[in-house]
């Protein structure tokens, strides 16, 4: 799978790596090795093809499993005004692949709504405290629930 590294920070491109190497490792990540105070997080890889370059794109990002086919990411983007790329790039073509320690699925994305997006946030937000916090710092923009199902 062709990868992204050289255009991200340095730390999401070394768990990109370790994933793939070491996907046990990876896995469940420890946030607070980058200076954050949420502790072991699981997180997924999510390989999404980029809108403008057409090709894999892969970030690890914080997850929950919600069904045997269903997984919920966030697209939070710190609380940041503005959309992560990422999200965009599903939008554009909802088709990818995650992988979930040693797991690998295609998968297909969809942004929930209405109850469905309340209860999956609520539940994110119990994996990730700060969640709550990125709701309030976006201002006007709903922070997207992603569900990626397989």
């Amino acid at each position: 799978m062709s990868d992204n590294a050289n255009n991200l920070p340095s730390w999401i491109a070394e768990h990109v790596a370790l994933y793939r190497t070491d996907p046990d490792s990876a896995h469940f990540w420890d946030s607070g090795a980058v200076g954050g105070t949420a502790g072991v997080l699981p997180t997924l890889l999510l390989t999404a093809t980029g809108r403008k370059s057409g090709q894999p794109i892969t970030l690890p990002l914080i997850y929950k499993k919600v069904a045997v086919d269903k997984y919920v990411i966030i697209a939070s983007k710190g609380g940041a005004p503005v959309h992560p790329v990422w999200y965009l790039n599903l939008l554009a073509q909802p088709n990818c692949h995650i992988q979930v320690g040693r797991d690998h699925f295609d998968a297909s994305a969809r942004i929930a709504s209405g109850a469905e997006r309340e209860d999956f946030w609520a539940q994110l937000a119990e994996v990730y405290p700060p969640y709550i916090d990125y709701m309030e710092l976006a201002g006007d923009r709903e922070i997207p629930v992603v569900v990626l199902e397989v």
